[in-house]
Parts: structure tokens; sequence; C-alpha cells
């Protein structure tokens, strides 16, 4: 397999639910008009808590600075994992634990932070710029890497980023967080790009103006209800998104796009309080269990928790797999 290191500059940042109406015009801009930012890399996920946002250099230029966003200090890299040397576009992605095991495993004995977006297409896992050398010299041995410059991929080896690296110091033993599992179903789906303007007024009503109630801390108990939760990403022309069954059905269903079997999905909800960026071993201590059990599931870090969603009909068995592994931490 290759390990590709894509262009793309990424910023993190958490946006206030109460601010969302500050930031209208520019989201829209790069939900609708990416063209007009030169973004290509954006990703929009509402929480119960605020929406995470991640975008590249360019697509960051177009928010303005507020006290209702705040951004991660680190500029992240992302990482795609491609199999036989090439990927076709615009295939749903399988069997993601495993993929995102042989490179999120051996970064989390490295002590290095990862996040995942997880999209109707392929996994991204974004490092931090700074880890870079480590993230290199860690999965040299596993993969070919190669990172791309001006639409070339270029080979690298660890002589060429040995400058500037540090052996990393022995990772701690991970903190296993509590998870919780709402009851709300999931669909993964796509659009094709140029049917996005027959689905925009729909999509705006859900992203703007179909607020939830106010979300309380400490409200939350080890099995939801129901959860808000809308995640949409345009990443180098490929549209993704994860809505809940019942916002589907508002949707034209001949536009959006899903698996042939329609498949529906649960989530596991990891966290009991904000995960920060600097753990390392979170998404480790879910992908690992899960693909040693077979399980695919989709990942999607946010700002504050992490969310992972894993086919309805094995939901019981991810609990259960999940629980085990908190037992046998005590």
């Amino acid at each position: 397999m290759d390990l590709h290191i894509l262009e793309h500059r990424v910023r993190v940042l958490s946006l206030a639910r109460r601010g969302l109406w500050l930031y209208t015009h520019p989201l829209l801009k790069l939900l609708f008009l990416p063209q007009r930012c030169r973004c290509k890399f954006f990703s929009l996920t509402e929480t119960p808590e605020d929406y995470t946002i991640m975008l590249d250099e360019e697509g960051f230029k177009e928010l303005p600075p507020s006290e209702f966003m705040q951004v991660a200090d680190s500029t992240w890299l992302v990482l795609s994992v491609v199999s036989n040397g090439r990927e076709p576009p615009g295939c749903q992605a399988t069997g993601v634990t495993k993929i995102a095991r042989s490179v999120i495993a051996p970064l989390a004995e490295h002590h290095v932070s990862v996040l995942m977006l997880s999209t109707y297409q392929t996994d991204f896992i974004l490092v931090r710029e700074r880890d870079l050398p480590v993230v290199i010299h860690t999965l040299a041995g596993e993969f070919d890497i190669y990172k791309e410059e001006s639409g070339e991929c270029v080979p690298v080896t660890c002589e060429d980023v040995s400058n500037g690296f540090l052996k990393p110091k022995p990772a701690a033993s991970p903190t296993l967080h509590p998870v919780q599992s709402p009851q709300t179903r999931f669909c993964i789906l796509t659009v094709a790009p140029d049917t996005l303007p027959a689905i925009a007024t729909m999509l705006i009503d859900v992203l703007f103006y179909s607020h939830s109630p106010p979300w309380e801390p400490g409200a939350g108990s080890q099995d939801l209800d129901s959860i808000t939760f809308f995640a949409f990403s345009l990443i180098d022309g490929y549209i993704s998104i994860v809505m809940d069954a019942e916002t589907q059905k508002r949707f034209p269903s001949d536009l959006l796009l899903t698996s042939s079997t329609g498949e529906l999905w649960r989530m596991v909800r990891i966290g009991g309080q904000p995960l920060g960026f600097d753990e390392c071993g979170i998404v480790a201590q879910i992908a690992e269990p899960l693909a040693a059990a077979d399980i695919s599931a989709y990942y999607i870090s946010t700002f504050n928790f992490d969310h992972a969603l894993v086919p309805e009909e094995g939901i019981a068995e991810v609990i259960q797999l999940l629980q085990q592994r908190q037992d046998s931490s005590r």
C-alpha cells in the first residue's frame, strides 16, 4: 500500500452555535462556490456542542476572526492510504478500520496525535505538520510514501526528513474514554457535484435554520435517545454527507446516492469530556477492536469529541467489544 501526503495544509476550528449567523455568508461560499475562494478541502460537522470546520488555508482566509471562533494552534497535514498504487474515485470505502489501524496504531505508539475524517469516498488521517518527520520514520517500513507537490507524487524517504527528527518520547498508556450510543440512525451519502444546486435550498435549511434545542453539559446519558449530527465535506471535488435518516427524508431521493444496500449506521460517540488535541491513541482504541472483529466503521473527529459510525446491525456487538475493552483496563 501507498501513503500519500496530500498538498492541503488544514486548519481545525470550532464555531459556537450562537455565532453561526456571523459566518453564514462565508460558509455559503465555501459550500456552494468553492471556485471563488480556491478552497479544495472543506468539512463542516454539526454536533450538539458546536460546529467543527476543517479547511485548507485558502478557505481559512474566508472566515473572519471573532469571539465565536476557536482555532486549534497547529496546522495539520492530510494523509491518505491508497491500495495498489491508486484508488478509484467515487467508490464507497469499505473496511476503513483496518486501513486506519495500519497507520493510527503505530502513530499512537510513537506519541503522534491524529484526527480522522472518513468520507463516502475515502478516509483522511490528519497529523500535525510538526509531527511529519516522526510520521515518516514510523510508517516508512510499512508503506511507500509519496508527497503531492504541484499535482505530482514525489517519493519520500526517511533521509528526506532526517533534519529535525527527534526520537519521540514513549507514550503514556492512553486513557480509555467512555462511549455513548445514541439511538439515531444515520445515512452516509454522496451527491454528484453538478446536482448540488438542486439540493442547495434544503441544505441551507438543514444547516442554518433547523436548530436543535441548546445542549446542556452533563445532560447526556450512556445511551442517548437522539443526537444532533450532520457532516458535509467537499474535498477535491468530491462531496460526502452524513445525516440522520429522518433528515434524509426531506431531500429528493433520486439525488442522494448511497450504497446499493441502502445501509443505515449507528453512532458510537467517544469522550465524556472534551478530548483536546494532545492525547494520543483515542482513534486507535476504537479502530483496533473493530478491525480485529472485521467490523467496518466511518470515523469523524470533531473539535471536542470523536464519532464512529458502524453498521446498524452490528451496534450491539460493537458496544460489547468496547465495554469489554473498558473492563479489561480496570
